[in-house]
């Protein structure tokens, strides 16, 4: 299931809330903490249907680092687990992602309101090229939805290639 690239944690859907503007970058990172779980739709390539998935991810987070780890089951019998793990500095964040099935990734990117938006680098290439995007993005107190985007090679347009929204349990 390469895209339970969350697809993770990869945004191109308008997926920007306003968040208070004296929110800190330590004060956004560990609101995450916590056990989520949630429901999405996954496409392994470009020119795929989607697959519904149900994932449970643990968050840990501390000033500096936001770590995801979890699973997505689609099909009632596929089971991908996904991880992806990110360090602060300033505010810009780097890090890596493992779930794909292409080997770790890596992300870089910053944060925008309640979003992360990730560029995605992965290890080899999907949909014809080794590019794509993640968003995490915060809803209220206890959602996050992340939103993997990559490019079509037919048509060279945006395609939402996974999508999870999650509830803080």
């Amino acid at each position: 299931m390469k895209c339970i690239s969350l697809a993770i944690l990869a945004g191109g859907l308008a997926l920007t809330q306003a968040h208070p503007a004296t929110a800190s970058e330590e004060q956004f990172l560990t609101s995450l903490e916590g056990q989520y779980e949630g429901k999405g739709q996954v496409r392994l390539r470009t020119n795929r249907g989607p697959i519904n998935v149900t994932c449970r991810f643990q968050s840990t987070a501390t000033a500096d680092s936001l770590s995801l780890n979890g699973t997505c089951r689609g099909l009632v019998v596929v089971s991908r687990s996904v991880d992806a793990d990110l360090t602060r500095r300033g505010g810009s964040y780097k890090g890596t992602y493992i779930g794909a099935g292409s080997g770790p990734a890596t992300l870089s990117g910053k944060r925008s309101g309640n979003a992360l938006n990730l560029a995605i680098r992965w290890a080899k290439d999907i949909n014809g090229d080794r590019n794509a995007q993640l968003s995490l993005t915060k809803s209220g107190s206890r959602g996050l939805t992340l939103t993997t985007t990559d490019k079509d090679p037919a048509s060279g347009k945006a395609i939402v290639t996974s999508k999870i929204v999650l509830h803080r349990q």
